[in-house]
């Protein structure tokens, strides 16, 4: 067997040279049958090895079927199911036989990149914090923030629920669009519950708001989250820029540096657009809707004072005028307060600060007065006793 170098001498010496096999096999010291072998072979001479049957082969088929009933199926997976059919062989084969195929059965989903129009739509999502927000009386309770993204602009704007109920997220909504300072033409949505119902239609109440609002919606398809990349792209950045080293004293602390954080975040050079969101959304204001005013997007019911006279909300107890007992009442609960009116004479039944912490009896002091009095037991004055001086000297010394 020759070289490669050798193996191309001999071809240039015959075909080239003209030289004929005996004299070259002279100047070469090689074999006749050596040089004739070289001169028919159309390539250089180099080593093979005999091909072995691979421990992936009887299983081929079956990767196949796997990977047409779901593409993205980890590598882990697909060996755990082959090693229950007999598959001896190990991780790193069916990785590089997985890497070749998985393109050609399963293609990756490829994207376009998307201009948008000033004012078209904005993107909105629900991000959930790490950490639980802190809601007075040393409790803290798990919160969402409704997160909004212009498309064209990518300003961005937050407000801080603590359900993924359909009123608290309709205020959100309401919110964030107050904070962007107008209406777009499109508000896109992944399927979330509360504004979405199975059959992808919106829920009657957030038809409603879009109704009022003049705006069209738009749901995405289910896992697709690329559809809102801008809002996805902005709540990444709110992750991992917000929350870390920051500390709350309560609810309303939170969406104040929530508020600031924005502030700061839309005045910052986009990477992607190149320049500063706030500078953008001068420009898109002027295509938006203006702002109306909104509708209420409170919760209301009608209830009877009862006889132990409280009403129980989001698991807090509130007290209620204990002269009304019997009557029908009107609550209303937003939220920052919780009021009640009495439906036949318009008398205020209660006015509490809404309480986000749970299981919490709150009383308004008239009430309290005013259950003392129907009970017959007036307010009797206080005492306080009066120590002398000398005590807190002595303490003191």
């Amino acid at each position: 067997m020759v070289g490669v170098q050798q193996w191309a001498e001999i071809r240039r010496m015959h075909f080239v040279a003209g030289l004929s096999i005996k004299e070259i096999a002279r100047r070469t010291g090689r074999d006749r049958n050596t040089i004739r072998r070289a001169l028919r072979s159309g390539e250089p001479p180099r080593y093979r090895r005999a091909e072995r049957a691979s421990k992936l082969d009887a299983f081929r088929e079956e990767i196949h079927r796997l990977l047409r009933q779901d593409g993205d199926l980890p590598g882990q997976v697909i060996r755990e199911r082959l090693q229950e059919l007999g598959y001896a062989g190990g991780k790193t084969i069916l990785d590089d036989y997985l890497r070749e195929v998985r393109p050609i059965i399963a293609p990756p989903r490829t994207f376009q990149r998307t201009v948008y129009r000033p004012g078209r739509i904005c993107q909105f999502d629900l991000w959930e914090p790490s950490n639980k927000v802190p809601v007075g009386a040393i409790e803290h309770r798990r919160g969402w923030v409704v997160v909004a993204c212009l498309g064209y602009s990518r300003a961005g704007a937050g407000a801080l629920v603590f359900s993924k109920q359909t009123p608290d997220l309709l205020w959100g909504i309401a919110r964030c669009l107050w904070q962007l300072g107008g209406l777009p033409g499109t508000l896109v949505w992944d399927r979330q519950a509360g504004l979405c119902t199975r059959d992808g239609q919106p829920t009657p109440e957030f038809a409603a708001l879009c109704g009022r609002l003049r705006v069209g919606w738009h749901f995405c398809r289910r896992r697709d989250p690329q559809a809102k990349g801008a809002v996805e792209r902005l709540q990444g950045y709110l992750e991992t820029n917000f929350e870390p080293g920051r500390q709350f004293v309560n609810e309303r602390d939170y969406q104040d540096q929530l508020d600031q954080w924005f502030v700061k975040a839309n005045a910052r050079t986009h990477r992607s657009l190149r320049c500063r969101p706030v500078d953008r959304l001068i420009a898109e204001r002027d295509a938006m809707g203006a702002l109306p005013v909104f509708p209420d997007l409170d919760r209301r019911w009608v209830t009877r004072v009862p006889a132990d006279p409280y009403l129980r909300f989001d698991t807090c107890d509130y007290s209620l005028d204990p002269r009304l007992a019997g009557r029908r009442v009107e609550v209303r609960a937003s939220q920052t307060a919780i009021t009640a009116v009495c439906l036949d004479t318009g008398e205020l039944a209660c006015r509490h600060a809404r309480s986000f912490a749970g299981y919490r009896t709150i009383t308004a002091i008239e009430h309290a007065r005013a259950l003392r009095e129907l009970r017959g037991q007036p307010d009797e004055p206080t005492t306080v006793e009066t120590r002398p001086l000398e005590r807190y000297d002595a303490l003191i010394a």
